[in-house]
């Protein structure tokens, strides 16, 4: 198996790589580096590429005997998709074309593909499956909508061969802490408070409490890095063994409110954090819950990390280390 992981400096795709590597596969890492790091790739092969770069592309693909292709390499910044929809249109869906037409022009049919819970938007149900209603109501999910439905069309007509994963919210870093989340500018809930902990950062931002939960803020499934890279594993597997297109969430399948999350943060790091209550971010839904049964079952995958406190812990360890992320190393 060579596999091609595009996006593979970034956060999930370094993970992602490092357990493909675990499991024998022959890794070719593809990534620009606008928003990876390549001290996030600690071993094998990585090539400095856009996937605008169609020639380098296809030269990569065949120098390397490319089979299968795992595609990490888009902008995911929700607020920023609010404000600059063409970087996110023309990297995220025309970017991606590009990668789908290098692939198909090789011969390599078969596709990992991240996807986001930001296809459905304000979900019909609680907890949300595959199969309701996608009204994405950021530009971020529109952009992997349209993905997912191009997809679905090559797989019909073109043989592609895919697997999309929409993520929930994915959080912690890799047991070994050398490698964990480094954004720039970092959106995500975890490391926000993880920063404020440190002193990075004087308080953390609460966006809304005045939704109809628990607590007056917006809830959400955090699911474990490592238990993302499982499941691409897993799907890279399937696609292999002759399992048809599909298209799978991951999730822990149960949520917690933003207060929730920061009282756990203090439990695990003894800090008390300092919270600063403001005003609704545009295209926050209250809640967002997943349902994993279809790839439990289909799949048997399950995640490993279900506590709250033990995803913390695996974060606090690398931020701790790394303070100013992968500039620290």
């Amino acid at each position: 198996m060579n596999v091609l992981v595009t996006g593979g400096a970034g956060y999930i795709g370094s993970h992602t790589v490092r357990l493909l590597q675990r499991m024998g596969k022959n890794v070719i890492v593809y990534d620009n580096l606008s928003t990876g790091h390549r001290n996030a790739v600690k071993q094998g092969i990585f090539v400095e590429g856009d996937i605008f770069d169609s020639e380098l592309l296809k030269d990569t693909i065949r120098r390397y005997s490319i089979d299968s292709v795992v595609h990490f390499a888009a902008f995911s910044l929700v607020g920023e998709s609010m404000e600059k929809p063409e970087k996110y249109y023309k990297n995220n869906v025309m970017g991606t074309l590009n990668l789908l037409e290098a692939m198909l022009s090789c011969n390599v049919k078969k596709l990992v593909f991240s996807s986001t819970a930001a296809v459905y938007g304000e979900p019909e149900q609680i907890p949300i499956t595959e199969d309701i209603t996608k009204n994405p109501t950021n530009v971020y999910g529109k952009t992997k909508l349209i993905m997912e439905n191009a997809m679905e069309d090559y797989s019909k007509i073109l043989g592609l061969k895919y697997i999309a994963l929409r993520y929930f919210n994915a959080c912690g870093a890799d047991e070994d802490g050398d490698i964990g989340e480094d954004h720039n500018p970092e959106s995500h809930l975890i490391p926000l408070i993880l920063k404020t902990c440190l002193g990075l950062r004087d308080s953390i931002k609460i966006y809304g409490d005045d939704y109809p939960t628990s607590d007056g803020t917006c809830v959400r499934d955090y699911i474990h890095v490592n238990d993302l890279a499982l499941a691409h594993y897993l799907a890279l597997e399937a696609l292999y063994d002759g399992k048809d297109s599909n298209v799978y969430n991951l999730g822990n399948g149960s949520g917690f409110t933003v207060k929730e999350v920061i009282n756990s943060a203090e439990k695990v790091t003894g800090i008390s954090i300092k919270k600063e209550v403001i005003g609704r971010r545009e295209g926050d839904p209250a809640i967002l819950i997943a349902s994993s049964k279809k790839i439990e079952k289909d799949l048997n995958w399950k995640p490993k990390y279900t506590n709250i406190e033990d995803i913390i812990e695996s974060a606090w360890k690398w931020h701790k280390a790394y303070p100013n992320g992968y500039e620290d190393k």
